[in-house]
């Protein structure tokens, strides 16, 4: 259970060495949105939110809290859906994602604590990256910052990376070929969220309590990126 504060690369890495899983070069750590959150804070009371006039109206709309729905608008920069119970809006990272992330499981047990993602997931995670290649002796590694996300028209949260350091987070094949030689026009890879999605079947969204999965296997060249490489911009996302 991390708290705010706690020190997140020194917690990876001591669970790490607990569960006889130290880091070696070329992993990919994917670590859990969540326990980020936690440790920079990011946790906010709901009593003492104060509602706006457009809040209130949409919670009217949606059927939610309306203090629940004024962190969402803050945490956004436009509101894509609302209908009741469902509020989808344009975060202020880029993506398009239900209640802006805003969570309250594993947090406290009650709805009286509201968890907000990071501020700036990939500089958590090039943080990471940077005190956990120092803890091991090691490099290159990758880390993830994982969270969960639905999908157009399918049932159902998978997991997506908002935030990366030390792997590219796409792989871009156009312009390489198929088995017959075709070149590919249209074949990009979304790498970054295909680990945070692998890592989600071990990792869980319950009471697993297992928020840290190492990915080995992957050959790393110390590229890195930015998670927002994976988001459509508005101009060009359809379902927006």
């Amino acid at each position: 259970m991390v708290r705010p504060g706690d020190d997140l690369a020194a917690v990876c890495a001591e669970a790490l060495r607990a569960a006889r899983m130290p880091l070696v070069a070329h992993d990919v750590l994917v670590v859990a949105s969540k326990i980020v959150a936690k440790s920079e804070n990011r946790l906010v009371p709901v009593a003492q939110v104060v509602p706006s006039e457009r809040a209130e109206a949409l919670a009217v709309e949606t059927d939610k809290d309306p203090r629940l729905v004024e962190l969402i608008l803050r945490e956004s920069v436009a509101v894509s859906r609302a209908r009741p119970g469902v509020l989808i809006v344009r975060h202020r990272l880029g993506f398009v994602s239900a209640n802006a992330g805003i969570d309250f499981s594993n947090v406290d047990g009650t709805d009286d604590l509201a968890l907000l993602l990071p501020i700036d997931p990939d500089a958590s995670a090039t943080g990471l990256r940077r005190s956990l290649e120092v803890a091991f002796g090691i490099a290159p590694i990758g880390v993830v910052i994982a969270d969960t996300h639905g999908r157009a028209f399918r049932r159902g949260n998978v997991g997506v990376a908002i935030g990366v350091a030390g792997i590219s987070p796409i792989l871009d094949q156009r312009g390489s070929h198929d088995l017959f030689g075709r070149e590919l026009r249209a074949t990009i890879v979304p790498l970054a969220d295909q680990l945070a999605s692998a890592a989600g079947l071990v990792s869980g969204e319950a009471a697993e309590g297992r928020p840290l999965v190492v990915v080995r296997g992957l050959e790393l060249d110390g590229a890195t990126g930015s998670s927002a490489e994976l988001v459509w911009p508005p101009s060009e996302d359809l379902f927006a």
